[in-house]
């Protein structure tokens, strides 16, 4: 793209991811000539094992299925069983869950064509049968809706805490200076809790009037719905939930406010 053909020249962007996660859609921003602003909003930590957890793990080839909502639940699930499980079925939320899922050795036999859980449920419900065993993995903070409507359909879904999430410590001073300063002109939010924990320091630092010019965006309708819920006025939800999506989202509609 030419100088003149970047929508987000210029533009400070709150990338709310870990370093770890952060570098794909810092790297999206800047290619259209926007400034990544990194600030690690969610962090997660394995959740302490459990009676419940080995449990799983041993009974994990009883299962009809296992369902990973997210490549986080996957990778942690994994720590806890070893490669060389015996795993069931799997369905795969999301294009990098399915990636990472293929990246150690499990086959896939389940990806949606839309990724949140309302598009998952409406896809997967044929598949499903009256006392049909289904694993959930899951962070703390996760919704229960794909199992409480699998439990409506018969099937015996099994929900586990695997993972916790929790807000970075360091990043709260860091983003409250970015506030005060009136740093940031566009807010990606990837999820409902970042939305709690950045909300969570703008009431802190009595921020509400640094954010009103910024563009908001969520990366899919439960995001945008938590956003709403806080106060948030919400001015791009991409039709696809990826990061790529989300980019080209906000450069979209920066393009048009140009015009």
């Amino acid at each position: 793209m030419t100088g003149e053909s970047l929508p987000l020249a210029g533009k400070k962007v709150l990338v709310p991811r870990g370093k770890d996660q952060a570098g794909p859609f810092s790297e999206l921003i800047r290619s259209y000539g926007g400034i990544p602003v990194e600030i690690p909003l969610l962090a997660f930590r394995p959740a302490e094992v459990t009676e419940e957890i080995l449990h799983a793990v041993r009974e994990l080839p009883t299962y009809d299925w296992v369902i990973f909502t997210s490549k986080n639940a996957l990778e942690t699930f994994i720590s806890f069983t070893g490669r060389n499980a015996a795993f069931p079925k799997i369905a795969a939320i999301g294009t990098k869950t399915e990636r990472a899922a293929e990246e150690s050795g499990l086959a896939v036999s389940f990806t949606p064509e839309e990724f949140a859980a309302e598009g998952f449920i409406d896809e997967f419900l044929p598949f499903a049968e009256k006392g049909m065993k289904v694993l959930i993995p899951k962070g703390n903070k996760a919704r229960s809706y794909i199992a409480d409507q699998l439990r409506k359909a018969g099937a015996e879904p099994q929900e586990i805490i695997i993972y916790e999430t929790g807000f970075p410590e360091d990043s709260g001073e860091k983003l409250a200076v970015m506030l005060k300063n009136r740093s940031l002109d566009v807010l990606a939010f990837t999820s409902p809790s970042t939305v709690d924990h950045f909300m969570e320091i703008v009431r802190k630092t009595g921020a509400e009037a640094a954010i009103k010019g910024c563009l908001v965006a969520c990366i899919g309708p439960v995001t945008q719905k938590r956003a709403e819920e806080l106060g948030l006025d919400v001015h791009v939800v991409p039709a696809g939930y990826t990061i790529e999506d989300l980019a080209k989202s906000i450069a979209a509609d920066l393009n048009q406010r140009r015009k």
